[in-house]
């Protein structure tokens, strides 16, 4: 069920997925003016039509790279420490050369419900491997119903999963969709969903994600564990696999699969972090303070460079 959410996001993207120039456009565009999107000429300065200037704005928020502020009765975007980090002057991976961003990237946005509520809900809440796009309509317009959201039409949650579908999916040219809507989402590098002979039906695709580095697994783990219980010392093994917005969710790890990376985890971690199983209760327990996630980028990124 989805009664904790209290925002729902089934538009801002156009349509259109992003695509692989979209982000650090975005980011550099808002480090020179903070105003940019709310310009005419915002479409010369990004190079980009009216509605992919309004797409981009959303991803950069849906993927935590911009951070809304308000200063004199008017909305402004500043640049996010992640935004800067991963795509700034010294961005680490401004192309999305790096496997490691694009699973960073995805755990940004499908844990984000506010602004990627199909994202989060098909990852938090989808228990089948496969799926139809009018499934996830139908189901989606329930969970509407059911949380009392109004001015949601069959056509805006259709819209939404159809871009959804195509973040994961290889696209293909036809009559509906022509070359320039055909680029790929780079999340398409991930596997997450495939889609099965027929062009109909889609496949959630559980299992290792051998290109997930163990220290965005962490990241993932950490930030979820802040926004689920931050004064707890532990977590459960169930919550980690099963609970909404979770790594076990949004990463698509089978049981197995997860435990091998959570018996790894003092390693990364340093030893503050530490899997135990105990009279079948498996968790994690957390040894000091919890680690800061720019250092969790950091380990990754800084100590993998040649």
């Amino acid at each position: 069920m989805l009664l904790e959410l209290d925002a729902w996001g089934f538009s801002g993207h156009e349509t259109f997925p992003f695509r692989y120039s979209w982000l650090k456009k975005g980011v550099d565009a808002v480090s020179h003016d903070p105003e940019v999107f709310n310009r005419e000429d915002a479409l010369v300065k990004l190079g980009v039509g009216k509605n992919m200037v309004r797409s981009i704005r959303h991803w950069c928020l849906t993927a935590g790279l911009l951070r809304e502020e308000r200063a004199s009765g008017s909305r402004r975007l500043a640049v996010s420490w992640l935004g800067h980090y991963l795509f700034g002057e010294d961005g680490r991976d401004p192309y999305l050369e790096d496997p490691a961003t694009l699973w960073l990237l995805h755990w940004q946005i499908s844990t984000n419900y506010r602004r990627a509520t199909t994202w989060y809900w098909v990852f938090s809440f989808w228990h089948q491997s496969e799926f139809r796009k009018e499934w996830l309509v139908q189901r989606l317009m329930e969970v509407v119903k059911m949380q009392g959201w109004q001015r949601i039409s069959p056509s805006s949650i259709s819209r939404d999963v159809d871009c959804f579908v195509r973040t994961y999916v290889p696209a293909h040219a036809s009559k509906v969709l022509g070359l320039e809507d055909t680029l790929d989402c780079p999340l398409v590098e991930l596997g997450l969903i495939q889609e099965l002979p027929g062009r109909r039906t889609y496949k959630l695709v559980r299992g290792d994600k051998p290109t997930l580095p163990d220290p965005i697994f962490a990241y993932a783990v950490v930030d979820y564990w802040q926004r689920v219980a931050p004064r707890s010392s532990s977590l459960s093994f169930e919550e980690l696999a099963h609970g909404a917005g979770s790594p076990g969710r949004a990463f698509l790890l089978d049981e197995n699969s997860l435990v091998e990376r959570l018996e790894r985890f003092d390693h990364i971690t340093f030893g503050r972090f530490v899997y135990r199983e105990s009279a079948g209760i498996k968790q994690i327990l957390r040894i000091g303070d919890i680690l800061n996630l720019f250092d969790l980028l950091r380990l990754y990124y800084e100590c993998t460079e040649d």
